[in-house]
């Protein structure tokens, strides 16, 4: 499943979060053929047991993150099983509810918040004392382009991905001096189950096709595409080795050029 030789994240100890399917894979697997150890959490207990073993350097370990105890167990786990920890990717995250803001359920609304801003939180958080025990390191926020624009019938995924901005820059001056550098990416939508889940509720809702949603969304972008979870991982690759070692502080599109993400 994997292969590659020793290189930028030669001895580099990585957590993913949301490691186990779609771009935290692919991260992984970018990260491993560059030489890191890194371990995976997931909620997908199918999936962490299908990748465990694939990789004498990848752990896998089933985790909801926004529950803040199940994530403190899991940095203990990660420390214990790496040694130590030199990067986090806080790539977990979900879609929540398509519907006009009156329309959303709370519950709706406290989930999508819960793992898409407050697990942040909870990992770095945990994350911190190790970057700081190992003399710095790389924290890469996954956000989205829904962070530089309105989107509307997507209130809840919104407001966390906008929140997250503003967390990656004040933890960015927070930990500068030293020496971690925070981040955050900032994708376009992503081939794959995810979006064309979005896509489909989101047809249902206003009454077309599911191919004129799709067009939609892709002419949102001057590239008039969606991107692949490779792309994104070549991006955190950048961003996480030396190549990126004087980038701090920023939300970096990975998005062929968002132009505006109005659709009512």
């Amino acid at each position: 499943m994997f292969s590659g030789s020793s290189s930028v994240l030669q001895d580099k100890r990585i957590v993913i979060t949301a490691g186990a399917n779609g771009i935290g894979l692919a991260m992984a697997r970018h990260f491993l053929q560059e030489g890191a150890t890194v371990c995976v959490c997931d909620l997908d207990g199918a999936a962490v047991k299908t990748i465990s073993g694939s990789h004498e350097k990848l752990h896998g370990f089933e985790v909801d993150v926004a529950d803040p105890s199940a994530v403190q167990g899991f940095f203990k786990a990660a420390e214990e099983t790496m040694g130590g920890l030199d990067i986090l990717v806080n790539n977990a995250g979900i879609a929540g509810p398509t519907a006009l803001c009156e329309d959303v359920e709370i519950e709706d609304w406290q989930r999508t918040i819960n793992v898409d801003l407050n697990a942040q939180f909870y990992c770095a958080k945990y994350a911190i004392p190790l970057l700081k025990a190992a003399g710095g390191g790389s924290i890469v926020m996954m956000a989205s382009n829904a962070a530089l624009f309105g989107f509307p019938m997507r209130s809840p995924y919104t407001a966390a991905k906008w929140a997250l901005i503003g967390l990656t820059k004040t933890l960015a001056m927070e930990l500068g001096p030293y020496g971690i550098r925070v981040n955050a990416l900032c994708p376009c939508s992503v081939e794959g189950p995810r979006i064309d889940g979005v896509i489909e509720r989101e047809a249902a809702k206003r009454g077309v096709s599911a191919e004129k949603i799709r067009e939609d969304y892709q002419r949102q972008s001057s590239l008039r595409t969606f991107v692949r979870a490779d792309d994104v991982a070549a991006m955190a690759l950048f961003l996480v080795s030396g190549l990126g070692a004087k980038i701090s502080g920023q939300a970096i599109g990975v998005d062929g050029h968002t132009e505006s993400l109005a659709q009512l």
